[in-house]
């Protein structure tokens, strides 16, 4: 599923579940990627987040305030995505086949997330002002 992700967006993705196991979530959300995201830091994603004044901090205060911890149990072994984290990563992809590029970065899952519209990360964006069309510019730039 991760063949074509670069190095740090299969950290992200890494994130992302143990972001899931920190708050007991049986599942990989939209709002687990995010956090992946922010906590990754340093890919492309990030980085343009940055350059368009969005406070990754802030990013994750506000996840945080909508997102609740589940009640304490083992972790799993293998935690599923959500539909919406599916349509992510495939989105993903898709952005990554628009751009021509061969490979899936944290950058393609940023526009991924925007995209989708209906999950928690989308919510969370859309909020803090990140417009999908800016950062495609920022993206291409």
């Amino acid at each position: 599923m991760f063949d074509r992700f670069t190095e740090r967006a299969r950290k992200v993705m890494g994130f992302a579940r143990r972001e899931a196991q920190r708050f007991h979530h049986e599942y990989i959300g939209t709002e687990h990627i995010l956090l992946g995201l922010i906590q990754e830091g340093q890919g492309v994603a990030a980085n343009v987040l940055k350059s368009m004044n969005i406070d990754l901090d802030k990013i994750r205060r506000e996840i945080e305030k909508i997102v609740k911890a589940g009640p304490a149990h083992e972790p799993s072994v293998q935690i599923p995505f959500t539909p919406r984290a599916k349509k992510v990563v495939e989105l993903a992809l898709e952005e990554a086949s628009n751009l021509g590029h061969n490979y899936i970065g944290t950058e393609h899952l940023l526009l991924a997330l925007l995209r989708e519209q209906e999950g928690i990360a989308a919510h969370v964006l859309l909020a803090l002002g990140v417009k999908l069309d800016e950062v495609r510019e920022e993206v291409i730039e």
